[in-house]
């Protein structure tokens, strides 16, 4: 892992802390953030050990940056120098506008790159060795897939907060927006986007109600 990676990683982890405990910080509720802390390193850790490990066995390696955006509409010509780091501004305008109502943890985003012995093992030495959008989505499905996971195991050992922020992380991500999993995962497969759609949808409706 670089350290740009280790940077944006550790970002992330704050600006995920800050979206959690919101709304305690706005009762001056500090102790909270301790709490807030540990889950989102947990979610952090599952979803990009998730996406390292599938990518791991599809011979290529994952690298997380803070999601950012460049574009502003679909012209040549509508984009701007650099990228407007999105993953940090979005979620915390909408934590402060919504008073902590409301959570978006679309934060990360990643981008796959097939190791150098992909080819030579996978396909003989002269072969295309790029990382496929099938394969692109497989390693975001990958970190939805362990976040979902750990928001049952949250649930049946009695964490329902830590059930609910994986609800809402998964679904942020799923969004098919920019560059956000949801929208490497809809462009590898359409089928599955829309299985691991509906998935998270029933997790998130039933993250309201409990």
């Amino acid at each position: 892992m670089e350290s740009k990676e280790i940077m944006h990683i550790g970002l992330a982890f704050i600006i995920l802390t800050i979206i959690i405990s919101f709304s305690n910080l706005l009762k001056n509720n500090f102790a909270y953030l301790s709490e807030a802390a540990i889950y989102s390193a947990i979610i952090l850790i599952v979803a990009l050990v998730s996406k390292k490990l599938v990518a791991s066995m599809l011979d290529s390696d994952v690298e997380h940056e803070i999601w950012g955006m460049s574009r502003f509409g679909y012209k040549p010509h509508h984009h701007i120098d650099g990228a407007i780091p999105a993953g940090a501004i979005f979620p915390l305008i909408l934590s402060l506008f919504s008073l902590g109502l409301f959570k978006l943890p679309a934060i990360l985003s990643y981008e796959t790159k097939a190791l150098k012995h992909r080819a030579a093992k996978r396909f003989g030495l002269n072969s295309f060795t790029e990382m496929t959008d099938w394969h692109n989505g497989l390693v975001g499905a990958g970190g939805i897939l362990g976040i979902l996971i750990l928001g049952i195991i949250a649930y049946f050992t009695g964490y329902e907060t830590l059930f609910k922020i994986s609800a809402y992380y998964a679904f942020a991500n799923m969004i098919p927006f920019s560059k956000l999993d949801g929208t490497q995962i809809f462009f590898g497969s359409k089928v599955l986007y829309s299985i691991l759609g509906v998935i998270v949808l029933i997790f998130l409706a039933y993250a309201f109600i409990i």
